[in-house]
């Protein structure tokens, strides 16, 4: 099979012209695929083809090497039942719309590689806004640039993946490096980067946060609960059928919405709703044999993340929710009315993890600017996004969220640092888990878990305890710990691998070895989903309480212990909030100058809907939805107020104390005080955000000076930061070259009582001098915007670290403040490591 023949198969397979017109033979009203022959799945194949009038070779004229190779790929994909005529037209005229289209177009793409030598990698070609009228011609110019370089527009076609065409220019294809390098001459063409992967980083968060539904809070009631505010969810699908996506009550779906419900595998245009009001998915270039067997080819969810993040964001109210009895109470999203979006970008695979591709998240956010979502939530993480798609989404009003990682607490471990977005980290409520232990000798001991009995299990008794050490397979091997509870301890030290590397492999090893259950000693990482374990305890303890279990088994001949079920409490007695442990912390490695994250959520133990059931999970990828479902508010109460002036309003009223006055901690190695590299502005207060009293806002246009970047209707350029990004009007600043006093400009606009009498109060980082010129802004009518300066005088000469201040504008009792860090240096460049 020559290289022109199967870039024509590809182009039409691709071709969103393929099936126009064609209607399926007369009489056949259904084509079942899942469970045809091989050859009876080639000669549908065959008919569409010339159904088309397009010339394609009998089968058993292709080269040995490529009908193996097709044939193996169609046995292994999953092609299930396709309604035909409008059905198989809709399959194929659209990128990956069906199991079908993706499987077969999955096989072309892969023989296609083969003839072309096999090199080829996954490109984003990024070409800056769109220039054309018509996403057609968009399209169009994408050809136009790569058909030059491959010989023929056929061969373009066949190697394009996506065509990002709506919210930016830009294409991602596969090609060689030194295709790729050619590409990146053209001068229209800003970048060329390859396409990288990328990873997945409630009943009382919401009261925590002051936005309780049986009394209603001011932001809740003004902001009519999100309604009509469209939220776009890109993560890994939803599950429709969850009481959390119930559309009871809601009207018509707002008409400015102009996306699709995508039909694919398990998921047909019913499962769209009031509620889910579009979805689609993204699944080029996935490899299908690495997908897990409960994957769908559609937008619902096989790995429960996205269904967690989507009801978190904007989830219906829903009675009576909880994990086995756990966290009981009423589940739903910080924006209860408003409508979701889904855009399916990560996919479960054979080892249990979930991934996508850059390509992918790209096309998503495109088509999610298109469709008209008010705002995006991304709980992604892995490698950094590209930022401009995001800039893209921000200048046509779309307010980006984005996880901040969870490689915490090691510093600079932060992702996804662009200005424009709203980057979250994760905090802990004042909802904890006891288990009680009681020892042998009536000593109590209380531990956490999310130990719950099982349907068939009888209440908590007496059971043998041994000491398993590390719990290690080699450790274990020998000892007999068949129906008994496991001491395990993991390393103190951070140099070794720390509590949650050990854990999942201690775990596994008692079980295997026969045991009842374990009790896991470590210092605070914030394991607690890690104790599910299906009925059976597994219960966390810290250092101290670990060793008086270690010392009792050591003065016992038969050591005993006993695990009560665990509870779930909340109130005052919880010291709270606190910065999550595995939550990825600053300063950005990408722009030191940018103070990230911007805000801290509830993220810990966060319980949410998981298929048609709830559960409990942890991470970044729970906080970002917080402040997605805060945001969703905020447009509601506020539908003029710009992404920036969003973001402004979370960051400046954020706190950082708790209600006792304490100031926030972090959990860390060791647990201190929280600084902004640990939650940006603070933690977020709904409420106050409402009414923030004066903004930061910002100008989208104004983040081109920050890149650098020339963009003309026939070329872009860009040579770096051009501009210091502390110069961008953020509500932060952050100096991390500070030698010799610098001036920094910000202005301030007031949405608060028109006359008002604003004064500085300065909290300067340790080691710098903070002035504020003027130190009073006063507001009326015609007054709304002022600017003023800050500067910032280092008072030694030396190579330093970062310290930390902030800046506060009060009015009586409102008080508008952001953060600032700086770091003296003298020298560039310089490694301070040892």
């Amino acid at each position: 099979m020559d290289t022109r023949t199967m870039s024509s198969l590809h182009t039409m397979i691709c071709s969103p012209m393929f099936l126009e017109g064609w209607s399926p033979p007369s009489g056949v009203s259904e084509i079942t695929i899942g469970s045809a022959s091989l050859a009876e799945k080639l000669s549908f194949v065959t008919l569409i083809f010339s159904a088309r009038k397009i010339l394609w070779p009998p089968w058993s004229t292709t080269t040995n090497m490529a009908s193996q190779a097709l044939r193996k790929c169609l046995l292994k994909t999953k092609l299930n039942s396709l309604q035909t005529a409008s059905s198989v037209n809709m399959a194929f005229c659209s990128s990956f719309r069906s199991p079908l289209a993706s499987s077969i177009l999955l096989c072309f793409c892969m023989l296609l590689l083969g003839v072309h030598g096999g090199s080829r990698t996954l490109y984003i070609v990024y070409l800056g806004d769109v220039k054309h009228g018509h996403p057609n011609d968009v399209i169009a110019s994408h050809h136009d640039i790569l058909s030059s370089i491959l010989g023929s527009k056929e061969e373009s076609m066949a190697c394009i993946v996506h065509n990002y065409k709506h919210g930016f220019s830009g294409f991602a294809a596969m090609l060689t490096e030194d295709e790729a390098k050619q590409v990146a001459e053209f001068p229209e063409v800003i970048s060329v980067q390859p396409s990288g992967w990328h990873t997945a980083t409630t009943t009382r968060s919401w009261d925590f946060l002051g936005l309780s539904y049986q009394m209603p809070s001011d932001l809740l009631h003004k902001g009519r609960y999100g309604e009509d505010i469209i939220v776009g969810v890109v993560d890994t699908g939803i599950w429709p059928e969850s009481r959390s996506f119930s559309d009871e009550g809601y009207g018509p779906v707002p008409s400015r919405w102009k996306g699709v419900c995508q039909v694919g595998e398990v998921w047909d245009r019913n499962n769209c709703s009031r509620k889910i009001i579009g979805a689609r998915f993204y699944s080029a270039g996935i490899d299908q044999d690495a997908l897990h067997k409960t994957e769908y080819l559609s937008a619902r969810d096989a790995d429960t993340h996205g269904t967690h993040t989507a009801s978190t964001a904007a989830g219906s109210v829903v009675e009576a929710a909880s994990f086995h009895g756990l966290a009981s109470g009423f589940a739903r999203g910080g924006a209860p009315h408003a409508r979701i979006a889904v855009y399916k970008v990560l996919w479960k695979t054979v080892d249990g993890g979930t991934g996508g591709s850059t390509a992918n998240i790209l096309a998503a956010i495109d088509h999610a600017i298109h469709d008209g979502v008010d705002v995006l939530s991304l709980s992604l993480g892995g490698s950094e996004i590209p930022s401009i798609a995001a800039l893209h989404a921000v200048q046509r009003g779309i307010t980006v969220v984005y996880s901040a990682g969870n490689d915490g607490p090691s510093p600079q471990t932060i992702w996804n640092t662009a200005p424009w977005v709203i980057t979250v980290a994760a905090s802990k409520t004042d909802r904890s888990f006891p288990t009680m232990i009681t020892l042998g000798n009536k000593q109590q001991i209380v531990g956490q878990s999310l130990y719950y009995l099982g349907k068939n299990s009888s209440r908590s008794s007496f059971k043998s305890l041994a000491n398993g050490g590390s719990c290690s397979a080699k450790l274990l091997n020998g000892t007999d710990v068949r129906g008994k509870i496991v001491l395990c301890t993991s390393p103190k030290s951070p140099l070794t691998t720390g509590p949650r590397g050990v854990h999942p492999g201690a775990q596994q090893n008692v079980f295997d070895a026969g045991g009842a259950g374990l009790i896991f000693v470590q210092y605070t990482t914030d394991l607690l989903r890690e104790t599910d374990c299906n009925g059976r305890p597994c219960v966390l303890v810290d250092i101290d309480t670990g060793k008086k279990i270690e010392k009792y088994i050591d003065a016992n001949r038969s050591p005993k212990v006993k695990i009560e079920p665990t509870r779930s409490i909340t109130g005052q007695e919880t010291l709270a909030p606190k910065v999550a442990s595995f939550s990825s912390r600053g300063p950005s490695p990408d722009y030191a100058d940018i103070i990230k994250p911007d805000i801290a959520a509830p993220g810990a133990n966060i319980l949410a809907a998981t298929g048609s059931s709830y559960g409990i999970m942890s991470g970044t990828s729970m906080s970002a939805p917080h402040v997605s479902g805060i945001i969703a508010l905020l447009k509601a109460l506020h539908p003029n107020w710009s992404p920036a002036a969003l973001k402004s309003a979370i960051v400046t009223t954020a706190s950082v104390t708790d209600e006792h006055g304490m100031p926030i901690l972090a959990e860390g190695l060791p647990r201190k005080t929280a600084d902004p590299f640990d939650y940006g502005g603070g933690h977020i207060d709904p409420n106050r955000a409402a009414d923030p009293g004066l903004i930061y806002d910002i100008d989208p246009r104004d983040y081109n000076y920050f890149f650098g970047c020339t963009i003309t209707k026939t070329s872009a350029s860009c040579n770096g930061t051009s501009v210091p990004g502390y110069n961008l009007n953020l509500p932060s600043i952050s100096v991390p070259n500070l030698r010799y006093p610098v001036t920094i400009p910000r202005a301030v606009t007031n949405v608060g009582e028109a006359n008002a009498v604003y004064r500085a109060e300065i909290q300067s980082p340790p080691g710098v001098k903070m002035e504020v010129e003027p130190s009073v802004l006063v507001f009326n009518a015609a007054n709304k915007a002022i600017t003023f300066q800050v500067k910032l005088s280092p008072l030694w000469r030396l190579q330093g670290d970062y310290t930390f201040g902030s800046l506060t504008w009060r009015n009586g009792q409102k008080t508008v403040r952001i953060p600032v860090a700086t770091r003296m240096t003298i020298h560039d460049f310089y490694a301070d490591v040892a």
